[in-house]
């Protein structure tokens, strides 16, 4: 077959079948996108209904309690920046997205990666497919987004959180393989069910590595987030998308830093959670 015969009928084939969803369960994707909106609203609200204060002295406190008392100071006068430079609005609209949809990344991948930690005909199935999901160029998965959910924060979400599953599954996954047989031939020994091996002694083992997964994801999602600013998502990437193409430089910069600092923050204290973890598995033996 001629290879430009081939790829003409392969996109043909695509864009058949999303005009095919798009006609056929156009209902179905418009409930799922106002139940996307729906759940970025209630997180955004939460944000940003107290005063910027309140919330920036909220994260510090928490900084504080997880990673020391110099991180709080720093991180309560970075967010507070984030206010003297007029982008609190955008700075929480953009930390909703991206807390929204790790979370939506956390609820898919941690349990996929539990199922693949335990089954090797599972795990041979999802390591192609989040090869695959890795090596394409991110803003990739904005394209069908946009067809079957149109622009706005439902496709922002569903694109970053495609992004965000690999990290979390596939380091879920590892450390459910990586419990060593000799605490699970004790579990046997002893006389504990599955559950009771899975919940005191694979999960105990394998949490320092999920921690690490949804920091990792975390990351991701901070990527994602700020290119899917030009599908209107709002938030600190639609900023800097205006301001690239208005040449607004300065704005840009502005926009720049605040994701500088509150990608900053959310890394130092997953970090944090991750030798938190760590600290309590070491603890418990």
């Amino acid at each position: 077959m001629n290879p430009e015969n081939f790829a003409s009928s392969f996109d043909e084939i695509v864009d058949n079948g999303l005009m095919w969803l798009s006609d056929n369960a156009a209902g179905l994707f418009d409930l799922f996108n106002d139940l996307l909106k729906a759940l970025y609203q209630a997180v955004y609200m939460l944000l940003e209904a107290p005063p910027f204060y309140a919330v920036a002295l909220m994260v510090a406190l928490l900084g504080w309690r997880l990673a020391g008392c110099r991180f709080a100071v720093g991180t309560l006068l970075a967010l507070l920046l984030c206010a003297v430079m007029g982008l609190w609005t955008q700075t929480m609209s953009t930390l909703a997205l991206v807390l929204t949809a790790t979370c939506l990344a956390l609820l898919i991948g941690i349990p996929l990666g539990v199922v693949a930690g335990l089954s090797s005909s599972v795990n041979r199935v999802c390591e192609p497919t989040l090869d695959l999901i890795q090596t394409l160029p991110p803003y990739i998965y904005l394209l069908p987004a946009i067809a079957l959910l149109g622009y706005g924060t439902g496709t922002a979400l569903v694109a970053t959180v495609i992004v965000a599953v690999p990290p979390v599954l596939r380091l879920t996954a590892l450390g459910i393989r990586m419990t060593p047989k000799a605490f699970l031939e004790l579990g046997h020994a002893t006389g504990t069910t599955g559950w009771q091996q899975f919940a005191k002694i694979r999960l105990p083992f394998a949490l320092p590595s999920i921690m690490t997964g949804i920091n990792q994801s975390l990351m991701m999602a901070f990527g994602m987030v700020v290119i899917a600013g030009i599908v209107g998502s709002g938030g600190l990437g639609e900023v800097i998308y205006s301001a690239i193409r208005t040449l607004d430089i300065a704005r840009s910069i502005n926009a720049s830093i605040a994701i500088v600092i509150l990608t900053l923050i959310l890394d130092r204290l997953a970090q944090s959670g991750v030798r938190s973890a760590e600290e309590a598995r070491h603890g418990a033996h």
